[in-house]
């Protein structure tokens, strides 16, 4: 069985080709500007982080741990998220775990960041067997963070986006293009879609 990257999952959401370039070419792969500087930003971001309060997430209180790798056979995941709060802030006072991934973008944060979020809190509902219902996209421009529920609607999503990814790779079937061809226009492998 295949084990693939959360980030393959967001990019696979993102345009379905990546993955297919991903996996089916993998000795093609091109670094953009956008990518080392998503780098950087994360790195800087981590120590801002250690010095601010759990208000930004709407918490009071709240341990919290960064880079924390993670691992499912079951869900055929593995990847490294950016921090997780463990906290019992909630209505309901029960413990939870909080998965945040921090984002360069200073635009609306898409589906495709959704989903490698929700990636991120399954895993660790796996891991740890405490409720994981939401998790926080934090914006790094805008140093605001968007919380995301993770609803069945969102769940049934990424199990439907595994089971495609698995095919593509498995079959070595070249997806079609994205509808949305602005995506092309930052994307790493834009010269090798002639179709496009």
């Amino acid at each position: 069985m295949t084990l693939f990257r959360v980030t393959d999952l967001k990019q696979y959401c993102y345009c379905p080709r990546i993955i297919y370039y991903h996996h089916c070419l993998p000795a093609i792969r091109p670094v953009t500007y956008k990518m080392t500087a998503g780098i950087e930003a994360q790195a800087e971001e981590e120590v801002r982080e250690a010095r601010r309060s759990l208000r930004v997430y709407g918490l009071r209180r709240g341990e919290c741990e960064s880079n924390i790798y993670l691992e499912s056979e079951r869900l055929g995941l593995r990847g490294q998220v950016d921090m997780v709060i463990k906290t019992d802030d909630n209505l309901r006072g029960e413990v939870e775990l909080i998965p945040v991934d921090y984002k360069l973008s200073s635009g609306p944060l898409g589906s495709h960041f959704r989903m490698q979020l929700l990636a991120y809190g399954l895993m660790l509902e796996e891991k740890h067997g405490l409720p994981v219902r939401r998790g926080f996209l934090y914006a790094i421009p805008k140093r605001h963070a968007t919380e995301v529920i993770f609803t069945p609607e969102l769940r049934h999503s990424l199990n439907q986006s595994l089971a495609l990814m698995t095919q593509i790779v498995a079959q070595e079937l070249m997806p079609g293009p994205t509808k949305q061809r602005a995506k092309c226009e930052a994307c790493e492998f834009r010269r090798f879609c002639n179709d496009v």
